[in-house]
């Protein structure tokens, strides 16, 4: 049984004659006799009475009837709203960000989607970097936005741009008024930082060890809005991506070019490699990358 059968079945059954069926689907008398002839055939019994004068259903029949046009309805809606996928006239996208990246450029490249495709709803996941990679490992959602990671071949990154840490300091500091910072002079005071396993704690503990030993901790946070907080009132400094500056500027803290060593790590979109995207999602991967700009500048 299949949908062609299914309209000329329920054509048949509402006009209560084969000519008229036939006008209606564009079909010839004799077409329509054959699709008719090859749904009973494959149903196993007569669905229609046929006489030289008129048509009527069998019992059988009757019973179809109502089941053929409920099944076609669900079958045109389910077309409809394909279509509509596929146009991005309506749909959902699932997407992980990192915090500092959700928090300052994500905003901006949506409502530019949204103004494009009003219709199509996004779920954003304000994740660390680890969990980015594990959402968009495990299919949970299509897209994700995050550091590059090392190595894992199951995804294809797409770089927005090279991102670099940046001092960040109290207002009042001496060391606010500098254009640049060294390493050297920003780890002479309390070091406020996010706890493990935050990709920017694992990158600093990484890069630092070479020349700075071991990273001595005295606050640590889940969130970086926390760690702003802590260094706006005086409880030490520390060390965040560019993407951040604004952020940490609004909580009351100052932003300095870092140095010695220079961390930096390009940030990207994340994606599965033998995945498949969405309509909605190319259509947010591609504003995405149109809207990427470079890392802010420390004013």
């Amino acid at each position: 049984m299949n949908v062609k059968q299914l309209r000329a079945f329920l054509a048949v059954a509402q006009c209560l004659s084969f000519a008229q069926a036939g006008e209606r689907l564009h079909l010839s008398q004799p077409a329509l006799s054959l699709t008719i002839k090859a749904l009973e055939d494959d149903l196993g019994g007569q669905l229609l009475t046929r006489t030289t004068r008129n048509v009527s259903l069998t019992p059988e029949g009757e019973a179809l009837l109502p089941l053929a046009r409920q099944l076609l309805a669900d079958w045109d809606n389910a077309e409809e709203v394909l279509r509509q996928r596929f146009t991005l006239q309506m749909g959902k996208v699932s997407i992980a960000a990192m915090p500092s990246f959700a928090g300052s450029l994500l905003p901006v490249a949506l409502k530019v989607f949204r103004e494009r495709y009003p219709r199509v709803n996004v779920a954003v996941h304000d994740v660390i970097n680890e969990q980015v990679l594990e959402m968009v490992d495990h299919r949970r959602v299509e897209l994700g936005i995050g550091f590059e990671p090392e190595s894992n071949n199951n995804l294809l990154f797409t770089p927005f741009y090279l991102d670099r840490f940046v001092a960040v300091v109290p207002v009042d500091s001496a060391l606010a008024e500098r254009a640049v910072v060294t390493w050297d002079e920003l780890l002479h005071h309390d070091f406020i930082t996010l706890q493990r396993p935050s990709a920017v704690r694992l990158l600093l503990e990484q890069d630092l060890q070479r020349q700075h030993g071991k990273l001595s901790v005295a606050f640590e946070s889940h969130q970086l809005s926390t760690v702003g907080r802590m260094v706006a009132n005086g409880l030490g400094v520390s060390a965040v991506p560019s993407l951040c500056i604004r952020q940490m500027e609004e909580l009351g803290a100052r932003c300095v070019a870092l140095d010695g060593p220079r961390i930096e790590r390009q940030i990207g979109l994340m994606t599965l490699a033998d995945h498949k995207l969405s309509a909605a999602a190319q259509a947010l991967r591609d504003v995405l990358i149109e809207c990427a700009k470079p890392a802010p500048e420390v004013r």
